[in-house]
């Protein structure tokens, strides 16, 4: 756990209770704070049960230690929870109904929507910032044992980059974590010794969330309209993902996939960004990284190379070392991004189905020269987006799902098109159909709330459906 003399003695609010709501709060007790937290779910709040508390009395017990060998009293009605040092407590109340004048700062989920919640106006009439895990993170900083943090952010290719970053790093034999909107929450993690390498996944949430998080490097992938119910327009979007390179100390470094913002970008005093790129060397290695087909991974990895190069190695092209060249080929990917399932007579069967929409599936597509597409479920257009300009590479497409229809009309007269109906249909469907050296891709461009409850599941019921076939 990540914790700060900092914090000790200040009081905070933690508003949202999920995964990183729950170590903000057990990070800041261990610090010695005080918190008031709240979450409107009264599961969210009784989690919290766990932690040791001192009751009115003074005494001290763990949960399920009661004087009669019950449970212990829910925090959420006993408000005397205390951090295990015992000296500040948790109460629980939500912010909205206190007064918050002192308060350190109001630490809110990134899943709050600012510009809708009223608890922005009401921190702000107390003159409290509203922050997030990720600045806590940044004000920790100076306790921590020496060393750099790598920040990536864009609309898309956030998670696979970092992952990259943290396995060539880890490869490498460098102290390594990853965290933001990937793995543990990053207060929850033990800190690194001296020279290792935080790499975050930053989503513009948390970096509107975040004031003082100064990159060593600071990647940006790429920046599509996204989000918009929480942004007034594309560029307010675009600005937020900006603030990370706005954050840096001019000595630090930048890299910059996306080529119509490299231009635009203020704040680091050196910058990597993709027009520089040799992308003739970097296709010709890329058949060697069964993990990162397509040219969106030909883009992450180049982010991810250059990203390790400027925290670890200073200077000079490392893309086609031997060492950064086996990391990547060694690289197994995140499960439901273009993962490889199984490959069967010759067929090769890839779980793409954190694809929720046309923009996420068109990369898959472009990856594959010769695909059985399996698409549909809860859609989110109308159209097939930038899906259209593959269809090339679509043998056949095999539809699913409440838009199974609207994607058979789409489809029709471009593509062959069998109207599967359910998940494991389009799977038999489509090996029966493929041939030797074909991909039979689940990219559905949907949501998955139609069939499934999430997109894990959704890819989880691929996978067995792929391992059940003859």
């Amino acid at each position: 756990m990540i914790t700060a003399r900092a914090f000790s003695g200040k009081k905070y609010a933690v508003l949202g209770l999920a995964r990183s709501g729950r170590a903000t709060v057990e990070a800041l007790l261990a610090s010695g704070a005080e918190v008031v937290a709240w979450d409107e779910r009264e599961e969210a709040r009784a989690a919290l049960n766990p932690l040791p508390f001192r009751g009115e009395d003074g005494s001290r017990s763990e949960p399920g230690e009661g004087e009669s060998g019950g449970t212990a009293p829910s925090p959420a009605t006993s408000g005397c929870t205390l951090s295990p040092e015992g000296e500040r407590g948790l109460s629980f109340a939500d912010p909205l109904t206190i007064d918050l004048t002192g308060f350190a700062g109001v630490v809110v989920s990134p899943g709050v929507p600012l510009n809708r919640h009223p608890i922005a106006a009401h921190a702000r009439s107390s003159g409290v910032p509203v922050i997030g895990d990720i600045e806590l993170f940044a004000q920790a900083r100076a306790e921590l044992p020496p060393h750099k943090v790598v920040g990536i952010t864009g609309t898309n290719g956030k998670s696979t980059t970092t992952a990259l970053v943290h396995h060539i790093l880890e490869t490498a034999g460098v102290p390594t974590t990853m965290g933001g909107n990937i793995g543990l929450p990053i207060l929850a993690q033990d800190p690194l010794p001296e020279g290792g390498v935080y790499v975050l996944e930053l989503s513009s949430y948390q970096l509107d969330l975040t004031y003082s998080l100064d990159c060593d490097v600071a990647v940006l992938l790429n920046i599509t309209p996204d989000h918009l119910d929480r942004y007034e327009n594309f560029e307010a979007y675009a600005a937020s993902k900006a603030r990370l390179f706005e954050m840096q100390s001019h000595e630090h470094h930048g890299v910059i996939a996306d080529e119509l913002r490299a231009d635009r970008i203020q704040g680091p005093g050196s910058v990597d960004w993709a027009g520089s790129c040799d992308w003739g060397s970097v296709f010709a290695d890329q058949p060697r990284w069964p993990a990162l087909q397509g040219p969106h991974n030909a883009q992450n990895a180049w982010a991810a190379i250059m990203a390790v190069q400027a925290v670890t190695l200073g200077g000079g092209n490392y893309l086609r070392g031997d060492r950064q060249l086996s990391a990547l080929e060694a690289f197994p990917g995140l499960p439901h991004r273009m993962q490889r399932v199984a490959e069967k007579d010759g067929v090769l069967f890839v779980n793409d189905s954190k694809a929720t929409n046309p923009d996420s599936t068109a990369p898959a597509l472009a990856a594959y020269p010769r695909i059985h597409w399996i698409v549909g479920g809860l859609a989110k257009t109308a159209d097939l987006g930038p899906c259209a300009q593959y269809l090339g590479h679509v043998r056949a497409a095999y539809t699913i799902g409440e838009a199974g229809p609207m994607f058979a009309r789409l489809l029709h007269g471009k593509v062959p098109v069998t109207e599967s109906q359910v998940l494991e249909k389009a799977v038999t469907d489509a090996k029966l159909a493929a041939r030797l050296g074909e991909v039979v891709l689940l990219s559905p461009a949907c949501a998955s709330f139609d069939q499934f409850k999430d997109y894990e599941a959704r890819g989880e019921a691929f996978r067995a459906a792929v391992e059940s076939l003859a």
